[in-house]
């Protein structure tokens, strides 16, 4: 993949620093796993939802933590000792994983729920009304009219 120089832009934009730090990240080889898979949907305007699969873990091994722009999901599966039986073939994973998304500006977690094996996280943009676009109306400037008198030798 090409490497995009992003330079001329930080010279005309003020405050972006992040934005582009995120666009260099994305041009590098992604070294996180591709454990467990996830799919990110918008269900709104301003609504969103993360779902992963999540199979073999309980709510009590999942842990969701939003702190910033970043919202990490922990899957730690606790040790089965008492497990008696030999397994044959082990397909179903029970690694413990991490995974970051990040998250833009206003961007807050609503909900999380667990359901036949799928962690659902619900997001929600909420921008300010501070933040929100504002029309600015244009005063009419009134404008004295002035008669030019013309001087006569």
């Amino acid at each position: 993949m090409r490497h995009v120089d992003f330079s001329p832009l930080y010279r005309s934009t003020v405050g972006f620093d992040r934005l582009f730090t995120m666009l260099d990240s994305l041009g590098q080889p992604d070294q996180a796993q591709s454990y467990p898979p996830y799919n990110i949907e918008r269900t709104g305007e301003n609504t969103y939802r993360i779902t992963m699969a999540v199979a073999g873990f309980d709510e009590s091994e999942l842990s969701i933590e939003a702190r910033e722009h970043a919202l990490t999901v922990k899957g730690e599966k606790k040790d089965d000792a008492a497990e008696e039986s030999q397994y044959l073939y082990r397909g179903i994973a029970k690694r413990a994983f991490e995974r970051r998304f990040q998250l833009a500006d206003h961007v807050e977690v609503r909900a999380a729920s667990l359901k036949n094996g799928l962690l659902h996280i619900d997001l929600l943009r909420e921008i300010p009304e501070a933040m929100k676009p504002r029309r600015i109306e244009i005063a009419a400037v009134q404008r004295e009219a002035r008669q030019i008198e013309a001087q006569t030798n």
